[in-house]
């Protein structure tokens, strides 16, 4: 019988990320990993989509995080991002029942230059 290991020092299978807490400042909970998206041609997490607000599940938003914004704290066992209360509210954000258009490029290089880093396909 093989045995799926879904996490090791390292790895971590993405079955395991979504749903993982977010901290952000003041170690306050602010959502959790709705889901991860993953470039097709360079198999890199590219983003990161934040729940948030509403109640149990529902109407709440979601927010499109570049990957790299976010950094895991192993006391906590989730995810850091290093923005105030104010730069939350006001990030690129949708609704919960609507989808952002990840094939606009444009709305890709907004969240970068919003979040201050680099987009996953270099340059600006």
């Amino acid at each position: 019988m093989v045995t799926e290991t879904r996490e090791t020092g390292s790895l971590i299978g993405s079955d395991k990320v979504e749903g993982t807490a977010v901290y952000g400042a003041g170690d306050t909970k602010i959502g959790s990993i709705e889901r991860v998206m993953i470039d097709k041609i360079t198999g890199k997490v590219s983003y990161a989509v934040l729940s948030f607000g509403g109640f149990l599940g529902m109407g709440g938003n979601l927010l499109p995080l570049p990957w790299g914004k976010l950094h895991y704290n192993t006391r906590f066992e989730a995810y850091e991002l290093d923005i105030d209360d104010g730069e939350l509210k006001r990030a690129p954000s949708f609704r919960a029942d609507k989808d952002f258009d990840w094939g606009d490029r444009s709305q890709d290089v907004e969240l970068h230059r919003y979040y201050g880093v680099p987009p996953y396909w270099g340059g600006f």
